[in-house]
């Protein structure tokens, strides 16, 4: 090959590879403290137009580590016991944690092919566990991304049911975050696998949020009839979270310019690869808050106190995004724990309204520390 054609290359792959799950350098933001004031010089937002704005948003304190020595945790989801199913990408294993810091292996998820950003990732309990006791799991397989579900009883995991197929999948880009939405419905975010095209294409479940029955099916009020897809235009969507109003959130990874976080509307087109961040014509739909891509590289979201709580890869840090509920605008962003724990991954609303927090520093990317990876508790005040 040339110099050119080699040059050429070089460049396209770190395109590709800066906006993923953080490949670069260190972050460039100053460090800050649990304790410290938060910085709110990063993202940009629109300037807050509710009248009615909530109380000053809750600030997060490191209560204790719930449980470390995890190998790449990457889903987290809640029993009705107040346990936790937590899913580790790279081994397939899904164990269990306790408040009291006990771990155990509850199963392990056959066919996952773990490489790159690939493997066992989003995790989702039935919405009506007691009638019907099921795990849902996203993963990467031999030949793509699927979901499955499998039954839980007497602490163990039981055979998966496929229920969707045909994800794209690749070593970056495979999405796999899994919840519940308070329509009993199951969505799923995922990433076009590296080919941008994917995402604008209806017909492909690449680069899309998926909704469907929790029998993996398109309901009959899905915005396309017959298909999963309830938006698109994503380039690789880790992060979904409902507020008290019913409505969700989704969090993005950009290229080499913007990170967002949308509100998502069924239908709605978000403009990738056409657009990344805000621009484009008007009929791609608006982040609602965005960042250079070295201060988040966003993952997991939950709502809790009034905000968005976004979980920073490569930006190492935990933000907070204030929700002004009147209008779904958003006040400005504040940054936590800036480089203090490392890559964050995800972070879910446990049973007693406290944040479990996941450290992903054993995932390829990060520089593991004693401990790692951990689950963090944070509670607001």
């Amino acid at each position: 090959m040339s110099r050119a054609g080699i040059a050429v290359l070089t460049a396209t792959i770190v395109a590709a590879l800066v906006g993923c799950e953080g490949a670069g350098g260190a972050p460039s933001s100053r460090a800050t403290t649990p304790e410290a004031s938060p910085s709110t010089r990063p993202a940009t937002t629109p300037a807050p137009t509710s009248a009615a704005r909530p109380a000053q948003p809750p600030t997060p304190r490191v209560a204790g580590t719930v449980a470390s020595e995890f190998t790449s945790p990457w889903g987290l989801a809640f029993l009705p016991d107040r346990t936790a199913l937590v899913s580790e990408r790279d081994t397939g294993r899904i164990k269990r944690g306790a408040r009291d810091g006990s771990i155990a292996t509850v199963g392990t998820v056959p066919g996952v092919d773990a490489g790159g950003e690939g493997g066992l990732m989003g995790l989702a309990v039935a919405a009506d566990f007691a009638e019907a006791p099921y795990v849902y799991a996203y993963f990467t397989a031999a030949d793509d991304n699927r979901i499955v579900r499998m039954p839980y009883e007497g602490g163990r995991l039981g055979k998966p049911d496929v229920l969707v197929t045909g994800i794209p999948k690749a070593g970056i880009h495979n999405g796999g975050r899994l919840v519940f939405g308070p329509d009993g419905m199951l969505y799923a975010g995922t990433g076009e696998a590296g080919d941008r095209g994917l995402s604008q294409q209806r017909g492909s479940l690449g680069g899309k949020i998926l909704r469907m029955t929790p029998e993996g099916k398109a309901p009959s009020d899905n915005p396309f009839r017959g298909s999963l897809v309830y938006s698109l235009g994503h380039r690789n969507v880790q992060g979904l979270a409902f507020d008290t109003q019913g409505r969700l959130w989704a969090s993005e990874f950009g290229q080499n310019t913007w990170d967002e976080l949308n509100l998502i509307r069924p239908g709605r087109n978000y403009g990738w690869p056409e657009v990344e961040g805000r621009g484009g014509p008007s009929s791609f739909e608006q982040p609602v808050a965005q960042w250079s891509t070295d201060e988040a590289s966003p993952s997991g979201i939950a709502i809790a106190g009034g905000s968005v709580w976004m979980a920073g890869l490569r930006g190492a840090r935990l933000w907070r995004i204030p929700i002004e509920s009147a209008s779904a605008t958003v006040g400005s962003p504040a940054d936590f724990f800036t480089g203090e724990y490392g890559r964050l991954r995800t972070v879910q609303v446990a049973p007693d309204g406290s944040l479990w927090l996941t450290t992903s520093n054993t995932d390829g990317r990060g520089s593991p520390r004693r401990g790692d990876d951990r689950i963090l508790r944070l509670v607001l005040s």
